[in-house]
């Protein structure tokens, strides 16, 4: 029998006795960067009536209540429960705080070598953090911060329930993750119909192109662009796409073109004039921008693919002869061709999106030289080996996206000096080749 979902406080759970760790679970595994992210979170939100942390779903059975899903969260705000009622030198108000308040959950005992350590790791990170947390915090944690607590009977549907959380037993997809997080900041800064449609446009889009958009374009020009290693998009790199919250309380140098607009949009948009002219203005986004969290990264996304969409169109292949051949050539479906011109594309879409349409023909050029040199380089191409030749480690040629990032004229990107090569280790680029020597870049 299923019991209805219910909306519970961290304080009770903290304070359910019956509430257990069964021995099935896998290890504690979350490191301080989990931590640190779960603190900032309560942080961040503590002005907010409420904040919900995750679901927590649990089996009940002979007056136990065994964790099926949500054991590493509850771990982690056991231990930072804990370095709360640890703090040394409360303050009155602190204590007023944590009245009445014992948490059971720190009777809590685990066998496993990992666990032991991770929990070690991890409170020691606590401790540091909790000085953070005066009265108001500690008041906020215990009775604003929430979970949304499922109770199952029988343990078939408990895992059955926690696989259709988890897409059939799978992590989410990245991008899934994302999608919860800004939607959740909207939470406060729109309406129930704007909520709705943002997620019906979100699940319209092909599941793997949204992968592919994340993975292969957005995740790796926004780390290329600041010289950090781009090679696979997983959960533990989502950061890279949160930002600021919508209302941009942030009272930092950085944040005011931001506040500027972003708010300027919003009122332009609203005005009584666009149903007069029906103008719309659209954000001017940046790939290696600060993101605002909540509805515009959802605009964002659907701004990047439909530019990525028209840079791989058939019109576009018609119009600049490269953009045909790096798609027909006979070797272009091999694995490590494949990582070229994606390469290729992830270039002069940075490209695009800094300088727009200026000079586009002289900037295919270069960006195709540039990216197809590894390909006549090397005899085989590894993601590893696009990924060093992006951040320019150990090889001649420039960085280009950190000079697109740098650079604020595309003469800059134009006039850049690359190598003629006389040479061509890789079998099936005749064309490649062809188009070198027709660019003088092949002695």
């Amino acid at each position: 029998m299923e019991n209805q979902p219910q909306i519970i406080k961290v304080k009770e759970l903290l304070t359910n006795d019956n509430l257990k760790i069964p021995s099935y679970q896998r290890p504690y595994k979350w490191t301080t960067k989990n931590v640190n992210q779960l603190i900032d979170d309560v942080l961040i939100h503590k002005e907010k009536s409420e904040y919900r942390l995750g679901t927590l779903v649990v089996h009940n059975h002979d007056g136990v209540s065994d964790i099926v899903d949500g054991q590493q969260r509850t771990i982690t705000l056991t231990l930072i429960a804990y370095a709360i009622t640890q703090k040394q030198n409360k303050t009155k108000e602190e204590e007023k705080a944590l009245k009445s308040f014992d948490p059971k959950l720190l009777n809590l005992s685990f066998a496993n070598d990992i666990s032991k350590s991770n929990i070690q790791n991890n409170y020691k990170q606590i401790e540091r953090r909790i000085a953070d947390f005066d009265e108001k915090s500690i008041w906020f944690f215990l009775e604003k911060c929430t979970l949304v607590e499922v109770i199952l009977d029988d343990i078939s549907e408990a895992f059955q329930f926690f696989d259709s959380q988890n897409s059939r037993g799978k992590d989410l997809e990245p991008h899934d993750l994302l999608k919860a997080f800004h939607l959740r900041e909207m939470n406060n800064f729109s309406t129930e119909e704007e909520r709705k449609k943002t997620v019906e446009k979100w699940e319209s889009l092909d599941t793997a192109k949204l992968s592919k958009l994340f993975s292969q374009h957005l995740f790796r020009i926004r780390n290329w662009s600041s010289g950090h290693s781009a090679r696979y998009f997983s959960k533990n790199e989502v950061d890279v796409f949160k930002g600021v919250s919508p209302d941009i309380e942030e009272n930092y140098p950085f944040a005011a073109m931001l506040r500027i607009a972003h708010f300027y949009v919003e009122e332009y948009n609203r005005s009584y004039h666009r149903n007069i002219d029906k103008r719309e203005m659209v954000f001017p986004f940046q790939i290696d921008e600060t993101i605002i969290n909540g509805k515009r990264f959802f605009e964002m996304i659907e701004h990047y693919q439909i530019m990525i969409d028209k840079v791989k169109s058939k019109e576009m292949s018609e119009k600049y002869p490269i953009l045909n051949i790096i798609k027909t050539y006979e070797g272009s479906f091999r694995t490590g061709d494949k990582y070229i011109r994606n390469l290729f594309y992830c270039g002069l879409i940075y490209y695009i999106d800094k300088f727009g349409d200026k000079d586009l023909p002289k900037a295919i050029d270069k960006i195709f030289v540039w990216a197809y040199s590894l390909r006549l380089k090397l005899q085989a191409v590894g993601l590893d080996s696009v990924d060093n030749f992006a951040l320019n480690q150990g090889h001649s040629q420039i960085q280009l996206f950190k000079r697109i990032k740098e650079t604020i004229k595309p003469s800059d990107i134009l006039n850049v000096r690359l190598e003629t090569l006389n040479e061509n280790k890789s079998s099936k680029t005749e064309k490649i080749v062809e188009q070198f020597k027709n660019l003088k870049y092949y002695e």
